[in-house]
């Protein structure tokens, strides 16, 4: 018989429990959990893509760049550099960007906001919407003591300090303490809620203590909003992702330098265990993904001119049971300052890997395969493996530099099924143990699942 007393404590247990806000994890409520980012995307365009690409090809969730007015200039870090918070920037106005969550909602997919939070400006002029300023006065926003009182660039990553309260290559530096500035950041998140925005990646994350995201979250209209944080990870550092799972998830940035190492250099049959055992977050609350805007032009990951090894990586995340996948989508560069090549989105240098077919028609096995296990592993040894996802889902992938002709087991049901790695249905039969023989060319994939049956 239950005691009195631990009758009393767990009642008040039960009472904490139903009174903790639920997090929201990376895994979103639903089915599809992948996020495509566009980077640089005009917000038109980016509506017309959530109606004739994204929502039928099952992604979750659509990241837009910052939606603020910024700094002059045809860099694509001038996006980075707001300067109000009104919607009146290079990628369209509020109407465009309002619009554009109408549209990406009614194709089934949610919108997530880059909100630059850190930092405003490094300098001093008129804005993209008109709006005249200079560093450490942002007039209807922030004043001289809204910034921290260091006012050089961060020297040091060891001291935390330095980190989260000095200047970002030269940005100034917002006191994210002060409850003033809680306040006005606060209120420009809850403009976009009540937009309809779905969820914020929040730049520069690592630079704003984790006691301050919390209470900017906190004063949220909605605090559950789907929330990640960039937190660039750097050994030896003083301040680590782990520190901001408490408010919301984080990008997995040693995911992506992992699979680089691995892919180019390195065995994929190393992969069999990859994930949380390697050191990285806990599933439930990270984003992983291949590359980024910053990782591509610093060289840290792997990038479309990684040609048929990037999209194998890509490939390889989205049939992967690690977190919820980020799937990145830019444009071709030589000047790593260079900004979007213009508006007309997927031709004149935009590469659209979102759309590529290997990339694009596994969201859909992701989607089909959401919940299972990997099963039935495989692998040579070096560069060729295989797996599968429960009886939903099995994917083979070849890096080695010669076709292999090989027989696969796995838990699918016995018929034929369409290779979604190729355009139109290559058919493959499974037979009643769950096998197949198949010839995969060098720098090939094959992926199939139940809901693509010949």
């Amino acid at each position: 018989m239950v005691s009195s007393v631990l009758r009393v404590l767990l009642t008040a247990a039960l009472a904490v429990a139903l009174c903790t806000p639920v997090q929201s994890l990376a895994a979103p409520p639903g089915p599809k959990d992948v996020t495509v980012t566009l980077f640089q995307w005009p917000f038109a365009r980016v509506a017309s893509e959530c109606t004739n690409v994204l929502g039928p090809k099952g992604y979750g969730y659509v990241e837009v760049s910052p939606a603020t007015e910024h700094v002059q200039g045809p860099q694509w870090w001038t996006t980075y550099q707001p300067v109000s918070y009104k919607i009146a920037g290079r990628l369209g106005d509020e109407n465009a960007f309002r619009s554009m969550i109408s549209t990406c909602h009614r194709a089934g997919v949610k919108v997530i906001a880059d909100a630059v939070i850190n930092h405003m400006s490094a300098g001093s002029g008129t804005g993209t919407g008109g709006s005249a300023y200079s560093k450490y006065n942002y007039p209807g926003h922030y004043g001289n003591t809204d910034f921290h009182s260091c006012r050089t660039s961060i020297a040091d990553y060891r001291d935390r300090a330095d980190v989260q309260n000095c200047e970002l290559v030269g940005l100034s530096d917002l006191d994210t303490g002060s409850d003033r500035v809680r306040g006005v950041i606060a209120a420009y998140l809850n403009r976009l809620i009540s937009m309809g925005v779905d969820g914020f990646r929040i730049d520069a994350a690592k630079h704003i203590a984790a006691a301050d995201m919390s209470a900017i979250k906190s004063k949220l209209s909605n605090p559950n909003v789907f929330w990640v944080h960039e937190v660039i990870y750097g050994a030896g550092e003083a301040v680590q992702p782990g520190e901001y799972t408490g408010s919301g998830d984080v990008d997995e940035f040693r995911y992506a330098y992992d699979v680089k190492r691995i892919f180019q250099n390195e065995n994929l049959a190393y992969l069999k265990s990859f994930g949380q055992s390697w050191g990285f977050l806990p599933s439930g609350q990270a984003r992983p993904f291949v590359d980024n805007w910053d990782t591509e032009r610093n060289g840290s990951t792997l990038t479309y001119k990684d040609g048929s090894t990037y999209t194998l990586a890509n490939v390889f995340m989205l049939a992967w049971n690690y977190g919820a996948p980020q799937v990145y989508s830019g444009y071709e560069f030589s000047d790593k300052d260079a900004g979007p090549p213009g508006n007309n989105v997927c031709y004149s240098g935009w590469k659209c890997q979102h759309a590529w077919t290997q990339i694009a028609n596994m969201v859909q096995f992701r989607n089909t395969v959401a919940g299972t296990d990997v099963n039935n592993w495989q692998d040579n040894g070096y560069d060729l493996i295989a797996f599968g996802r429960g009886n939903k889902g099995f994917v083979a992938i070849n890096r080695e530099t010669f076709a292999v002709t090989r027989t696969f087991q796995t838990a699918l049901p016995a018929g034929s099924y369409c290779n979604v790695q190729e355009n139109g249905c290559v058919r493959v039969t499974i037979d009643a143990q769950g096998r197949f023989t198949t010839t995969l060319g060098a720098g090939t994939a094959l992926a199939l699942h139940v809901n693509a049956r010949s």
